[in-house]
């Protein structure tokens, strides 16, 4: 795998990204040695990247995977405690934190390509969050997730926030209350990850289920991923009046007419992604 690393950090690169295999880009947190801590230089490598990814015709789905033992420690813990003795006690500087962490997770969300974690060791806190904020997740058997934040004295708001979206309430309580390890099995059946394999086998089944996403017409994934967010913000009578407005305009698609043809006439369809 050919990688590009966005140089952002003088000594390590924070990331690192692949060419296009089958229209599956990987990203890849970089910085072991730093337990791929969201720095200030990760965030604002990945932003970067993901704001380019947006508009790559050539990526069609996307794997953040991540180098050595730990998948993400979260926030950087160095950077934030050398602000306590700010004049502010640091507040500025953790808002500024946390809107960069925010803003790229949600980055993430609205990428008009799914994007799947491939995760082997731990991640925990903002790392948890940012395995929650991904489209999809595959998890080595040996990983292991955890928000810890309430054992330190600090509870895992932000993380909260991709958890409650991907977990049921209670067994999101859990993760923020108790700061406990949970272990891959358990966040599978949590609704965390989406398959649990072998140890070391994360990335080969998430960069292959990129490749199935591939396959597909662009037009009904772009779209599904898009509105499957938009709709869960919504009343129920609302998120149907949408789906079915964005569902019509998917019918009314080329690709659309292509494919149920193609089921009719018995044949593999012909995407053009439009």
């Amino acid at each position: 795998m050919t990688a590009a690393a966005v140089q952002l950090d003088p000594i390590v690169p924070p990331l690192a990204r692949s060419a296009p295999e089958g229209g599956v880009v990987t990203l890849t947190l970089s910085r072991p040695a730093q337990r791929n801590s969201l720095s200030e230089a990760t965030m604002a490598a990945l932003s970067a990247t993901l704001a380019e990814i947006a508009h790559d015709r050539d990526v069609r789905a996307v794997v953040l995977a991540a180098e050595g033992p730990v998948f993400s420690a979260g926030h950087d813990l160095k950077e934030i405690q050398a602000h306590r003795s700010d004049a502010d006690r640091g507040r500025a500087y953790f808002e500024e934190v946390l809107f960069s962490c925010s803003q790229m997770m949600r980055q993430i969300v609205r990428l008009p390509q799914p994007v799947i974690a491939a995760v082997e060791g731990m991640a925990t806190a903002a790392g948890c969050q940012l395995v929650a904020s991904c489209d999809l997740a595959v998890a080595g058997a040996k990983a292991r997730f955890c928000t810890p934040g309430v054992n330190i004295g600090l509870f895992c708001h932000t993380p909260m926030v991709a958890l409650t979206r991907n977990l049921a309430a209670k067994h999101a309580m859990e993760f923020l209350l108790l700061g406990d390890w949970v272990e891959a099995e358990d966040a599978y059946r949590m609704g965390l990850v989406n398959r649990v394999v072998e140890p070391g086998a994360a990335l080969a089944a998430a960069q292959a289920m990129g490749r199935k996403i591939a396959e597909r017409s662009q037009v009904p994934v772009k779209l599904g991923k898009a509105a499957f967010h938009t709709q869960r913000e919504m009343s129920l009578d609302d998120a149907y009046a949408y789906a079915s407005q964005v569902m019509t305009t998917n019918m009314l698609a080329r690709d659309a007419d292509e494919g149920i043809s193609a089921v009719l006439e018995k044949r593999h369809p012909v995407w053009e992604d439009r």
